[in-house]
């Protein structure tokens, strides 16, 4: 099989510091999902394949975690600038193997290099303590690395969510095997051996499996049940990291899941109406939709309702739909045909029991138009579960308290919005959602590198981001020196 592209990345598993075939030698088509062609074939991993990268980071893992911190730190670095000298060729790699907008590809590639940096100074953050000992012990708290790590990556934001499964795993001093989405196997995973192994990790210490459709049990598998791998990561659906977090319990590993989101952004009386509009706008459809953080719910105060829909189911009709590669496209095509479907049959039965399309509300092509529907039925499936896709629906309330009881009506709990003039008002509010982040005076969908990102609920727990990893990917060991002697009973 061809090993590099027109893409210039890589299509073989990264295993112990070099690119190799899988074991049977599978590779299966990563299509572009806007033209429907063939971008490359990649290497489809068995569990074996799996197997072999675990054994490869717990080989690498001794030696890494004793590396001192200002190598690691240099790494990271070092990463940054190697990312940043390819941009042109990972916007273009984003659009063709995800969907992804020109906007939110250059966000993207700003993202993750400051991503990286931040990471950098995380070779420094895990600190000790000397802990008072009433027997005359010099006790001690130390952080160590875990281990191996097994991160779990979505394709939806690939870059980011690929580099944050992986920076802080590794540069707190453990190793870590990459299991990146079938969605996006080389801009989500497969670009990161070329470019750390460029800033000069040593081999074994990342590793990346991909795998065909429908086969990721396999490698799953092998994470959750190896004894080597301490720590999993996973970014994706509810229903999937709740199985992931039954069978990582069954074995006692801890996880970090940060799930899906049925967000809200609440719009008070006194908001700003166009930019309340342009908000919405932009947390309702940037990425066509396929971001966790998305805005699925718009809830607004009923004294500007009326104006409000209008301006934003105005602004909605008018955003363009078609090739992510033309630089004026906002929505793009959807991740794949079954993803399609489920945004157009969910829509379509919730119009059927009742909703009013007031923008949108079809597809075009491998695209859904940017869609808001009102009056959505409370028992319908569009009601009640994260439709990763164009759409949003626009809820009308009478008070700010109803707004914070309709946001909180939910099982997810991951981000959210509150629109006010009344910035002490919507700091108040704010400590009433149930949600693992809150925003006021802005949109749901936003994040730093350096920020505890997670949600609460059926959204998730543990925290990516900040010093919040420490906790996450270290485990503190409790030692002691007896200074000089002391009686025993026996």
């Amino acid at each position: 099989m061809s090993t590099q592209t027109e893409t210039g990345i890589d299509t073989r598993l990264f295993i112990g510091g070099a690119f190799v075939e899988a074991e049977d030698g599978r590779t299966f088509e990563n299509r572009d999902p806007w033209s429907g062609q063939v971008v490359s074939d990649v290497a489809s991993a068995s569990g074996a394949d799996a197997k072999r990268a675990i054994e490869a980071a717990a080989e690498a893992f001794s030696e890494w975690s004793r590396t001192p911190p200002a190598v690691r730190q240099g790494i990271f670095l070092k990463a940054a600038d190697v990312l940043e000298s390819r941009q042109d060729e990972v916007v273009s790699m984003l659009a063709r193997e995800t969907g992804c907008t020109f906007g939110f590809g250059m966000f993207q590639m700003h993202f993750v290099p400051g991503l990286f940096r931040q990471a950098a100074a995380l070779a420094y953050a895990p600190l000790g303590e000397v802990i008072p000992s009433d027997t005359g012990a010099f006790s001690m708290g130390i952080r160590r690395p875990v281990g191996v790590v097994g991160a779990i990556a979505p394709w939806n934001a690939a870059l980011i969510l690929s580099a944050r499964s992986i920076s802080a795993p590794l540069v707190l001093g453990n190793a870590v095997v990459l299991k990146p989405s079938e969605w996006s196997p080389q801009v989500g995973g497969l670009l990161w051996g070329e470019v750390f192994a460029e800033a000069g990790l040593p081999p074994g210490v990342l590793n990346v499996v991909t795998h065909a459709p429908g086969e990721a049990q396999a490698v799953g598998d092998e994470l959750i049940e190896s004894p080597h791998v301490r720590r999993l990561n996973f970014t994706g659906s509810t229903a999937t990291g709740r199985k992931l977090a039954e069978a990582a319990g069954r074995r006692l590993k801890r996880v970090v899941l940060e799930l899906g989101g049925y967000n809200p952004l609440i719009v008070l009386a006194d908001a700003d109406l166009e930019y309340a509009v342009n908000a919405a706008t932009f947390g309702a459809f940037l990425h066509q939709g396929q971001i966790c953080m998305s805005a699925r719910r718009i809830i607004v105060e009923r004294p500007i309702a009326d104006e409000f829909v209008a301006r934003l189911a105005e602004k909605t009709s008018g955003l363009k739909a078609g090739d992510p590669a033309e630089h004026d496209t906002i929505i793009g095509p959807l991740i794949n045909p079954d993803a399609l479907a489920t945004v157009q049959s969910r829509v379509e039965a919730a119009v059927g029991a009742g909703a009013k399309v007031l923008a949108g509300g079809s597809a075009e092509g491998p695209c859904f138009q940017a869609t808001l529907l009102a009056d959505v039925p409370p028992d319908s499936e569009f009601a009640n579960e994260e439709t990763f896709g164009p759409v949003a629906a626009i809820e009308v309330v009478d008070s700010a308290e109803e707004a914070v009881a309709r946001a909180n009506a939910t099982a997810y709990g991951l981000a959210s919005g509150i629109i006010t003039s009344d910035t002490d008002r919507g700091l108040e509010l704010a400590q009433a959602i149930d949600a693992g982040i809150v925003h006021v005076n802005d949109q749901p969908v936003g994040d730093e590198p350096q920020m505890p990102f997670g949600g609460v609920k059926d959204s998730g727990f543990g925290r990516f981001g900040g010093t919040a990893v420490v906790d996450e990917f270290t485990e503190t060991r409790w030692i002691t020196v007896q200074r000089g002697s002391h009686p025993f009973p026996f």
